[in-house]
């Protein structure tokens, strides 16, 4: 178990934008539980494909202040037929449902072909503009690409999860007035340009996710990561902005409800 760091001041209310509990080895009541002591009182557990949407759909159900999306990770795009998607257009009118996705491009992995993750991309940005909800984005070293379906496709509300850009590319999707949410990968050594990112763009931009079970902040690594820790983002972009833990809680905690309707 990934615990918090008891040194890092509790807040009440705070926002994991990001997680996957039906992947946490733990009983997910647990962990929300956990989540729950260390201030963070609503998570967004994220589907990846038809299968672990519905899951996610079933946990919301189940455990207050959890709410679920639903969509295709670009990994599986190459699954992406008419049954999956009528599955996930099914689950995303569903009021527990705040969100389409997770979607997107990753060019690293290729596990999908790019024209299968260009063509699921494309519909995802069909049901959310069709549904109003808005679209949680997956992005890995395809920004070129991504910006441009995304304009192409008139993206409407638009959350970048697991921000890997740099500052540039920061000010850019806040100038399409997209939110850009930081995981705990931003306390690591080595990842200096997501902290000049976090510094080149407005407070009311920023949302923080843990991506759990992945990414644990840097006190953490090699442990699974679980949405307690999602505090530790928020303390390094207070630190990193030079602007006080509470008032980037509250902030972040604004910029979700206004990102994700559904959450209120």
């Amino acid at each position: 178990m990934a615990q918090p760091n008891p040194e890092l001041p509790v807040q009440s209310g705070v926002v994991d934008t990001h997680c996957h509990l039906f992947l946490v080895d733990r009983e997910p009541s647990l962990v929300v539980e956990a989540a729950r002591a260390a201030g963070v009182d609503r998570l967004l557990c994220v589907g990846v494909d038809p299968a672990t949407s519905a899951m996610s759909l079933e946990l919301a159900d189940s455990i207050s202040g959890v709410f679920a999306t639903a969509g295709m990770h670009p990994h599986d795009a190459g699954l992406f037929d008419e049954a999956a998607g009528a599955r996930i257009e099914e689950m995303i009118h569903d009021p527990r449902v705040v969100a389409v996705g997770e979607c997107g491009l990753d060019f690293f992995r290729m596990r999908s072909s790019k024209e299968d993750q260009v063509r699921t991309l494309r519909a995802h940005i069909s049901l959310s503009n069709e549904s109003g909800k808005p679209m949680v984005v997956h992005v890995r070293d395809a920004w070129p690409d991504v910006l441009r379906v995304l304009d192409e496709g008139s993206a409407e509300r638009v959350v970048i999860h697991c921000f890997s850009g740099d500052a540039a590319i920061a000010r850019e999707c806040a100038e399409r007035g997209y939110w850009i949410s930081f995981a705990g990968n931003i306390t690591y050594p080595k990842n200096e340009h997501l902290r000049q990112a976090a510094r080149a763009v407005d407070i009311d931009r920023i949302l923080v996710e843990t991506d759990a079970p992945f990414l644990a902040p840097q006190t953490l690594r090699g442990t699974d990561n679980e949405p307690a820790n999602v505090v530790h983002t928020i303390a390094e972009v207070a630190r990193i902005r030079d602007e006080d833990v509470r008032t980037v809680s509250e902030a972040t905690s604004r910029n979700a409800d206004a990102a994700f309707p559904g959450l209120s």
